[in-house]
Order: C-alpha cells, then structure tokens, then sequence
C-alpha cells in the first residue's frame, strides 16, 4: 500500500472486473502483521533481562530464581519490590558523600527485581509510584551507571500490560534526550529498548513519541557500526513507524543516511541486524509511496532477492519475503523493479520457488501473492512463471495446501491465463496457458474455492469458472466445469445476499447452461 489515499493491489487483469478487492492488503498486512503469531508479539515488546551491558548478578542467578515462580514466591516479590521503591525514593532524598552510589545501588536492585521473573513486579512498583522516582533518576547530569540502571527498570515496565506501558508517559521526553549523541552508547541504547517498548503498545503512543521528536534520533542511532546499536534502533523503529498512518515511513525515509544504512546492514550485516532492518522495510515500503519508490531506485530488491535465496532462517525470510512483495505490488514495480529477461527477474522466480517449497505456511502463502503479483505484470513475466518449477508447485498447492495459500496461489494461477488489459474491461485469455493449467486439473481447486464461504475466495473462483467456460476449445469448457459439479456450486448463489456474486453465478449459469445446453448431444 502506499499513501492513504492509495490503494492499489497489483493481481491485475484476473479482478478487473470485479474491482479492487483486498486493495489495502500491504496497509492491512503491515498493520496487523503483530497479531499474526506469538513470535510476533515478542517482536513488540521484549523483556529486558541481561540488558545492555553484561551483569554477573544476573548471571548468576539459577534458572528457577530467573524465569519461574510459584504464587508465594511472587507475593514475596511484590513486597520486596515496594520496599525497593520506598528505598529508593529515600536515597534520591539524601545528600552527602556516599549518597550517589547509595542511589545507583538502589535503582540497580529495583532493577534486579524488575528482571527476574517471569512475570515482573511491575504492578507493585507502579503502586509505590515508582515512575516519578526513576524520572528523577534520568536527570540530567546524572551518572551513566545510573542512567542506564533507571532506563532499564523503564524498559521492563513497558513491556507489561497496556496501562503500564502508558504509565512511562512522564518518562518519554527524557528517555528521548537521551538518545542524543552527547548520552553514551549504552545508555542511548537502553533508552531505545524502552521506547521500543512502549512504540510497541500501539497507535496512541507512537503518535506520542513521534510528536515528541522520536524519529530522528532513533534513525541517526541505526546509521551505526556497532551491530547492537543499530540493531535495537531498527527494531524500535520498526515499532515505530508500523501505522496505520503513512507519515512516520515517508519521513523517516528522508532522513539524510537512513536508505544507505538500510542497504549497507541488509547487505553485510549478521542475521540478527539484517532481520531488524528488514522488518523496518516491510512497514516502508507497505506504508509509504515515496519510500518504496527511492527503495526500489537503491540496490534493495536485488540484496533482498540474495537474502531470500541464500538464508536459511525464518525469522529473517519473513521479512525479506514481505518487503519483496510489498515492493513488487507498488506502483513502481513495474518500470525499476522486476524486466523480463534479466537475472534478478529469474533469481526472483528461483527465490520463490524456493519458498513454495519449504514447510513453513507464511513463507509459501507470501510467496504466492508475490508470485500473482508478477503474473498480473507483462506476457513475457506471465510466460516465466508459466515455464519455470512454480507452475506445478502452484496447481499442486491450489489442491493440497490449507485456505489462506489456497486463496493466494489462485490468484497466481489466474493472472497466468490472462493478457494484460487496460481498464476494468473482460480479460483476455491466454489460450495455451489456460489449456494448460486445465488440463493438468486446476478447475476442481476453482470450484472448491467458489463453494467456500469467503467472498473473495468465491468471487475468484467464478471468475476462474467463467474463463474456462469462455476459453477451452469446441465448446469444452462448460462440460469441464459441469464434471466437477461446478453448476451446483454456482447454483448456490441463486439467492445469495451478495448481489454482485449472485448476478456474477446466475449469469454464468444461465449463459453456459442455458436451455439449450446439451441438445446437441
């Protein structure tokens, strides 16, 4: 997707003439993409136990003490966790020699409780008010140490629940100032883990950080060498700019340095970094026109194209994947993206294939929209496909796979059989393909998909129907579309509450099985 007032969703000729169904896919996709599976909502927000820095105590602690804690053990926690606090705000009030380690030493407990269970003390800590306190701490002039001890406690309270992320409201203009380069480097980085967090909880609060001056700031922080700097800049960027409103994206992608470190870390940095700098890609280019657009001008396609065939991790395919698509599906693809003929063209194919071949269900239904993407471009894109290995795996999917990459790879298919069109006019049928595809046995998937209850689904598959009714040779088509009960599946939308699907089956129906269909048998 691009700007709000965009809303394009390159499958092409196949919908044309049903409109601009799932127009807002790559808005919706990069909107919703955290409710999706759990591995995404601990992208989102993310507990900070080690931190930063290394930190014996911590390590030291067994396993148990670190992760898991019976109700009585918790009680116990609570109560030690408000003595911290009243502990704390005691030391912020004393003066004299000793007073500043005193204070560092009783944020650096508090802190030590706040990261070793599993389910933190968050509740109890904000109940003795500890936010006004660890704000005092953030003063500045304060030291490093305790900088980075009070913006880690910080960083755990935001991970909690939605009122306790919004709790750090007091916190946010200070945990931003200490992005700026004059903070050092941990310290800097610590304060990104809390924003992050708090980015993570949802629109309100991004829409807070980013009047605030967020942006900027983080963005200058992912330009680093220094891997764990950039990595946790991205990451809370990426929480930052996920939408729904286009903004965040255009901006930040103007940001002097910004589309040249998302090259250069895509490019030679480890896995761990790529995968953050690629999951800020996938909100870029799904939010934003001007983003894709100078993305797709840069080297990006072909270093996502080579992240894409050589990785072997998902966590970092998923986001390759989606910005590969996302930047295939926008307005430009077609001029800088994608020529047929060219090897990233084929590497892209080869890539794909790849995907439809793994187990892993996301990879193989985003792979396929990809795929119907280049399929609704040009003949020479449509013949590639058609002559590549995806072709079999797509009409081996389109019959075993499960709903959703069912959906999808039937978009690749039918965008296969048709010729480019201008408008919204009736397709043309590419004969040799869609003899082809018919023969090898696609049409039993299309009527499955016109006897399932979402609408999309079964608009596709009519509009499949009625190209084959249309295009197989010497009246073949409705006799096809018959032997898989293909009449009965139409039939049942003589009544459907859909108007456009039911005039769409009734007119099929009465077209090709008219009362004079058969008589001349």
């Amino acid at each position: 997707m691009a700007d709000a007032n965009e809303h394009s969703q390159r499958r092409g000729p196949i919908k044309s003439s049903v409109g601009n169904i799932a127009a807002n896919r790559r808005r919706q996709q990069a909107v919703t993409v955290g409710k999706e599976r759990r591995e995404a909502l601990v992208r989102t927000k993310r507990l900070c136990r080690d931190g930063i820095v290394n930190d014996d105590d911590i390590d030291n602690l067994g396993d148990g003490d670190k992760y898991m804690m019976i109700d009585e053990e918790q009680t116990a926690l609570d109560e030690q966790t408000t003595q911290a606090v009243q502990l704390l705000k005691s030391d912020l009030n004393s003066q004299g020699a000793g007073s500043k380690t005193k204070r560092v030493e009783a944020i650096r407990d508090l802190r030590r409780l706040l990261s070793k269970s599993e389910i933190p003390p968050v509740e109890a800590a904000l109940k003795a008010e500890v936010i006004p306190a660890l704000v005092q701490c953030l003063a500045f002039g304060s030291p490093d140490e305790q900088l980075l001890e009070a913006a880690w406690c910080l960083t755990n309270i935001a991970a909690g629940e939605p009122e306790q992320t919004k709790s750090l409201l007091p916190a946010l203009p200070l945990l931003i100032a200490h992005l700026g380069e004059k903070s050092s480097i941990h310290v800097a980085e610590q304060c990104a883990w809390a924003l992050g967090n708090v980015a993570g909880e949802g629109e309100e609060l991004r829409n807070v950080l980013l009047s605030q001056g967020a942006l900027t700031p983080l963005a200058r922080m992912m330009l680093s060498n220094k891997g764990s700097t950039a990595r946790t800049a991205a990451w809370a960027l990426s929480n930052l700019i996920k939408g729904p409103d286009p903004t965040a994206s255009s901006e930040l992608i103007k940001i002097d340095g910004v589309l040249d470190a998302i090259v250069r870390h895509l490019n030679k940095a480890d896995e761990e970094l790529a995968t953050e700098v690629a999951w800020v890609v996938v909100y870029l280019s799904a939010l934003s026109n001007l983003a894709a657009s100078m993305l797709i001008k840069s080297d990006l396609v072909q270093i996502l194209v080579w992240r894409l065939a050589t990785s072997d991790s998902l966590k970092l395919l998923i986001p390759v994947l989606r910005s590969l698509g996302n930047l295939i599906a926008s307005d430009s693809h077609k001029t800088y993206v994608l020529t047929a003929g060219h090897d990233i063209t084929e590497n892209v194919i080869l890539a794909l294939v790849k995907c439809l071949r793994c187990e892993h269900r996301v990879l193989k239904k985003e792979a396929a929209w990809v795929l119907s993407n280049i399929a609704a471009g040009t003949l020479a894109h449509k013949q590639l496909i058609y002559s590549s290995e995806a072709a079999p795996l797509l009409l081996h999917l389109l019959s075993a796979a499960p709903f959703d990459i069912r959906k999808e790879v039937a978009y690749a298919l039918g965008n296969l059989c048709v010729a480019p069109v201008e408008g919204n006019g009736q397709p043309n049928i590419i004969p040799d393909h869609l003899i082809s595809l018919v023969t090898r046995g696609c049409v039993p998937g299309f009527v499955n998909l016109v006897r399932s209850a979402d609408i999309e689904a079964a608009r596709l598959g009519l509009q499949f129907l009625e190209l084959v009714m249309r295009g197989m040779p010497d009246g073949e088509g409705p006799r096809l579309v018959e032997k898989e009960d293909g009449i009965d599946a139409m039939e049942r939308f003589q009544f459907h509450e859909n108007e456009e699907l039911r005039i769409l089956a009734n007119g099929l129906v009465d077209k090709y099985f008219g009362e004079d269909y058969g008589l001349e048998e």
